[in-house]
């Protein structure tokens, strides 16, 4: 694993890397949609506040409770269903507020935690430390892919 410190710090910094990615976007640039399929950055703000309360609470799993099973979810349905049109403050604030509170527990990790584990239902054995490389990155490959389906606003 990469230095805990530096993922911490990097997961930490996640929030802050959306907002630079969204800043001077207009509700046009939200909704452009780059291709058939992709996300729209107002669809991936959605989905990160969503994946962020369910990684929140699985890493919780993961050190309050014996081998957990981590259930898996289908992104694409909760962008179908969870009405990813709406505005995108909130979902800024509890992506923001998740990320805050996650941290704070992040701090406190011992070794041992780092160890803990449990089995994601889609990929099979889940520790902590696996966790914090995915969750670690997770906000700065969204803001990029923010940033590349704004960038072929023009094309479009």
């Amino acid at each position: 694993m990469t230095d805990r410190a530096a993922l911490i710090a990097r997961y930490k910094e996640g929030p802050e890397a959306v907002r630079r990615a969204l800043e001077g976007l207009t509700d046009a640039d939200l909704d452009h949609r780059p291709a058939p399929g992709e996300w729209t950055a107002r669809e991936i703000v959605h989905h990160l506040a969503d994946a962020e309360t369910r990684s929140a609470v699985r890493l919780r799993q993961l050190l309050a409770e014996d081998a957990p099973v981590i259930q898996g979810y289908d992104e694409a349905r909760y962008a179908e269903v969870l009405h990813y049109d709406r505005p995108i403050d909130a979902s800024l604030a509890l992506l923001t507020a998740a990320r805050t509170a996650t941290g704070e527990l992040l701090d406190r990790l011992t070794d041992a935690d780092l160890a803990r584990s449990g089995t994601h239902t889609e990929s099979g054995p889940y520790s902590v430390a696996t966790w914090l490389e995915l969750y670690a990155a997770h906000c700065h490959d969204h803001a990029e892919q923010i940033r590349a389906a704004v960038a072929t606003v023009s094309e479009g």
